[in-house]
């Protein structure tokens, strides 16, 4: 079953972007690729620590998360090597599309004090990353059962080649970017 989010790419976005650039050929037209989200935590909390932010992380991608290890030791910040540091998804498909449409319509929106993210966030290659401070933004987790806050980033990988495709991909989809001065 397809999204609502990919329906709308299909009927709506692709044909205005079409027009829009003028592409001389349909697949040339940016597309979302993948969404990968991942959680740092710090080394020096609890082993636990790890456990509680992949376990959050599965509840609001609704895949279970790969588990980072460090690669080298850093006495200054008491780190050893194959130390758990951090968990990560990466969504293509229908999960994507799925996260992506309750980032937009719910997530965002509850953040305090919101008004768009930034359009400054871009790779140079048609990626965008964003920063969320707090996971209890989206609705899945329980504000009672967490241990502690935990940010996450959030990288939109396109097949866009200039920051400038990509920027209008995503706001016809939706994202919600900040207003310029």
């Amino acid at each position: 079953m397809n999204s609502r989010l990919y329906k709308k790419y299909i009927d709506e976005v692709k044909p205005a972007l079409l027009r829009k650039r003028g592409y001389a050929n349909p697949h040339q037209v940016p597309r979302l690729e993948k969404i990968v989200v991942n959680m740092g935590v710090s080394a020096s909390l609890e082993k636990s620590a790890v456990d509680d932010a992949a376990k959050d992380l599965a509840i609001i991608t609704g895949r279970k998360p790969v588990v980072n290890l460090s690669r080298k030791s850093v006495a200054n910040f008491k780190l050893r090597q194959n130390q758990p540091i951090g968990c990560r998804v990466t969504l293509r498909q229908d999960a994507m599309y799925e996260f992506f449409d309750r980032l937009i319509a719910t997530a965002l929106p509850r953040i305090r004090d919101f008004r768009g993210m930034s359009p400054r966030s871009f790779d140079g290659r048609g990626n965008y990353s964003m920063g969320i401070t707090d996971q209890t933004v989206f609705p899945e987790i329980e504000l009672d059962k967490i241990k502690r806050q935990q940010g996450m980033d959030i990288t939109l990988v396109t097949s866009a080649s200039t920051d400038g495709e990509a920027m209008d991909l995503l706001k016809l989809m939706g994202f919600p970017f900040a207003e310029g001065k």
